[in-house]
């Protein structure tokens, strides 16, 4: 996947986690529920369907009890790998028919590469244009993917394959 820096925004990281225990926290709804979103908030609701074209939904939930749904879909699947999905689409690659929680749409994908006994972590967010993707990274896009990563690796540290 090729980064454009005026489109994309990019969270890396070297982490000391096995790309099977992020890919693990990343693909199973329990697990997801438990880091997704950043604290204070939750995720109390998670439904994967793990296959090109499979939903992804989740609803976060403010400390007010403000529900937040999310809809996405699957583009592609690489077990300990790569994980490719987008707002843009639903189930089925049918074009989504909700808001967009952001006020726009992205594709996000999920790189993970073997380092040593860790992970090469990259989150790449792709944004159709140059004011998407200065909004997302004004909106707070480091911080609260960077803490959300924070809570998948601390709970992917207690996991076993």
């Amino acid at each position: 996947m090729t980064i454009d820096t005026t489109l994309d925004l990019v969270l890396e990281r070297m982490v000391d986690v096995p790309p099977e225990l992020v890919w693990m926290a990343w693909t199973q709804p329990e697990h997801v529920k438990k880091w997704f979103t950043p604290a204070p908030w939750t995720t109390i609701e998670c439904e994967i369907d793990l296959r090109p074209g499979g939903l992804f939904r989740t609803v976060m939930s403010s400390p007010e009890g403000e529900k937040h749904p999310n809809f996405g879909c699957y583009l592609d699947i690489v077990p300990n790998r790569r994980l490719v999905w987008t707002d843009a689409l639903e189930a089925g690659f049918r074009p989504s028919r909700h808001t967009a929680h952001l006020g726009f749409r992205f594709t996000a994908a999920i790189l993970l590469e073997p380092h040593g006994a860790g992970t090469k972590y990259v989150a790449h967010v792709m944004h159709s244009d140059k004011e998407y993707r200065d909004k997302h990274e004004t909106m707070g896009f480091f911080d609260g993917w960077g803490t959300a990563t924070d809570q998948l690796m601390a709970h992917a540290r207690t996991l076993r394959v």
